[in-house]
Formats: C-alpha cells, structure tokens, sequence
C-alpha cells in the first residue's frame, strides 16, 4: 500500500529530501518549496487534500505549520543536531575556522551541547539560538551579527542569505541519514492513524419512519440492517464517521430524519472490535434517549461521550439553546455568550480572527480553532481574507451565525 508524502522546504532542499523518500517502497511525494519559511503553512493549507503525511526539510516551516493549526494529516521533521551537525563542524574546522567559538541558531541548546560533548569541543564560548515560537529570521540575523567576528552556523536559508557576505555561513542542509530517520518516524506515525481510521463504529438509530435512512448510510460509507426492537443499525469505520461530523461535532443526518420523525435517537460507539463498539454504541443511546427528543451522541472508550448534536424543545423559538451548542462545539457557554456579544456589536458585518482573539481575551491561534469548531457546526462561515500590513498570514474573515 503506498503512501504520497508533502515534502516542504526551500527550493534547494526539497528535491533532495524527497529523492531520500522515494527510495523508500510505496513511498511518492509531492515537492512543495518556498521562498521564505513564512509560506509554509499557506502550502500546506492548499495542498492538504493531496497528501497522506507531511514531512518538512526542518523544524521552522515545521513549527510555523502546526502553529497557524495547519497540519490536518500526520507530520514529522528533519532534525539537524547529532549528525548533521558534527559533519558541518568538520567541514568548518577543514576550511580553518575556529569551531568552538560560533554561534548557531534553531537547534536545541542541550542538542548541540551534547554534540560538542561527544566530539571533545568546549562550549564554554558557543552561543545557542534555539527554535521558539515567535523566532524571526530577522531576530535570527541580529543575534549572529553580535559579537566580534565569528562562524555561523544557521539551519534558516533567509539567514544564510543575509549574512553570507558579512560573516563565514554555513548553513546546515539534512543528511540522508536524518532524511531517513524522519520518515520512518511519519511512516509509523501514519500508519498508527489509519489503524485509528479503521476502527469499527456502530450506529443504533431509533426512528419510527425509517425512510433516508439507507442513503444516510451510504453517506458514511456504510451499511444499513435491522436490530433488535425496532432499532437500525449502521456499520461503518471511524475515517467516514470523522469526516461526515466535521471532526466529531455534528451529525447532519440528524435534522434531516428530525423532519419525518417526532422522536430521532442516534448512538455510535467507536471501537477495536464488533463487540466493544456495539457496547459503546448501547451506552450513546440510552445517554441520547436522556437528552431529549432528538439527540445524538458518540461514545469512546475511558468512558468519553461526545453530543454530535441535540434539539430539546425547552428553548424558545429563535433564542440560541446555548447549552446545546456548548455541548455540540466543545466550547463553554461563557464562550459563546461572548461570540454573540461580539456578533451583535458588528450586525451583519464579519470579523477578522485577531479581533474575535481579542474580544475573548485568547492566543488568535485559540480563535481559529474555536471559529474552525463553529465552521464544522455550521455557526459561523469564512467570508474572505484581509491583509494584516506586516509580513505575517492574511487574518481570515468570518460571519457569526449562532
């Protein structure tokens, strides 16, 4: 069974990275370079559909990505200490450079620490840049520039390229031994998420008229039979159930059998075995049957129950039954009483996630993932994009519609 890999990183790497990958059986990639590391989470946003596992010439475009929650599919990067960087001492102490006196950047101090340990080099006049989130290449060429003249050592290509006409640079490029190394860590990585994705799931619907109900199955690349008391069950994997409730939120199918039936009740359990889902399963309806009238709910094994998605007929015509939202989104109550101040505050007119980040008082890669949840719900829908004025990603622009 193959696999197609997204291979990121700066022109100059990327085909040799992926030459390294494709050595490998069943493996193809796909190259994806950029100019400058900002770009890297842009690619993978685009390119998410056509990859089964990213791996990233390095741990920047690596960070940036999973930072700006980009990476929907497995993802490993190449890691440059150990190796990788004692062969760049070599070839620094070959061209007469003075190796025990240099400045790096990116790479964990302990790392190089440890490297220069092994290799009999003192430290005592190293400095160390190593990878946090909020690192520049700007941040990056002004800690290399202090100091009196020395090497550097930089695994940035936006660096090198600032700094090769001033200072001795040599920037570290992966090794096919690292290259190896990190695929096979996404290999196995990928391997364990189609098992997961394999996973039997078990549906028990109770509805008096059955009609749709075979389609709905088809829908979530399932089957359809009866059950004991009436009941219908459905078969199917957790992948099609992941996708078809937008990440375990909702479940579309809900309303649509809501319009034929009074009563609608839906439990799916996720589990290794016919058995143990079939148990699950059991457990989400009789909770469904507690909620209310129409109601749906996932069980998961250590006794996790996700509400996909509930109607009670408690709450008045057009108010937003918070409670149940909360329950279907993951968010709190507080949260989304929040999400409706800022709505009204705005009318009709969409915000920008900087601005939803600030009016919850939260990190704006938080707001994304509260805004993608609510996208999946269908309570909010993106409407565009703004440029910020820095060199940072567009903000993207939703419209609320809790």
């Amino acid at each position: 069974m193959g696999i197609v890999i997204g291979v990121v990183g700066p022109h100059d790497l990327v085909d040799d990275v992926a030459a390294v990958c494709e050595e490998q059986p069943g493996v193809t990639t796909l190259r994806l370079d950029y100019d400058h590391e900002s770009e890297a989470p842009a690619i993978v946003e685009a390119h998410a559909a056509s990859v089964e596992g990213w791996l990233f010439t390095g741990i920047v475009p690596y960070m940036l990505s999973r930072d700006a929650d980009a990476l929907t599919r497995p993802a490993a990067f190449v890691d440059y200490s150990g190796a990788t960087l004692l062969s760049a001492l070599v070839r620094l102490q070959r061209q007469g450079e003075d190796v025990t006196r240099l400045s790096i950047d990116t790479l964990p101090t302990a790392d190089v620490n440890a490297t220069f340990t092994e290799a009999g080099l003192p430290t005592a006049e190293l400095r160390v840049l190593p990878y946090r989130p909020g690192m520049t290449s700007k941040k990056a060429i002004a800690f290399h520039r202090k100091g009196p003249p020395h090497a550097v050592i930089t695994c940035l290509s936006s660096v090198h390229e600032a700094l090769r006409d001033e200072l001795h640079v040599l920037r570290l490029v992966p090794s096919v031994h690292s290259v190896r190394v990190a695929l096979r860590q996404l290999m196995l990585t990928a391997e364990g998420q189609a098992q997961e994705d394999a996973q039997i799931a078990l549906g028990l619907i109770e509805v008096a008229n059955a009609e749709g109900l075979l389609r709905e199955a088809t829908a979530l690349g399932g089957t359809l039979a009866a059950f004991r008391g009436g009941t219908h069950l459905l078969v199917t994997t957790r992948g099609p159930l992941h996708d078809a409730t937008g990440g375990f939120t909702g479940l579309a199918m809900l309303a649509r059998l809501a319009g034929q039936n009074d009563v609608v009740h839906v439990g799916f359990g996720l589990g290794r075995s016919a058995a143990e889902a079939e148990s699950l399963a059991r457990r989400a309806l009789a909770r469904a049957r507690r909620i209310g009238d129409v109601a749906a709910v996932l069980s998961l094994r250590a006794d996790t129950d996700i509400v996909l998605e509930s109607a009670t007929a408690s709450a008045p015509a057009g108010t937003p039954a918070l409670p149940v939202i909360a329950r279907r989104v993951g968010l709190s109550v507080s949260t989304l009483e929040k999400l409706l101040e800022a709505r009204a505050a705005v009318g009709d007119e969409p915000l920008t996630t900087r601005e939803i980040a600030d009016r919850l008082a939260v990190q704006q890669r938080t707001a994304r993932r509260m805004l993608h949840r609510l996208e999946l719900a269908g309570l909010a829908e993106r409407t565009g994009n703004l440029t910020s004025g820095s060199s940072g990603r567009p903000l993207t622009l939703y419209r609320l519609t809790l």
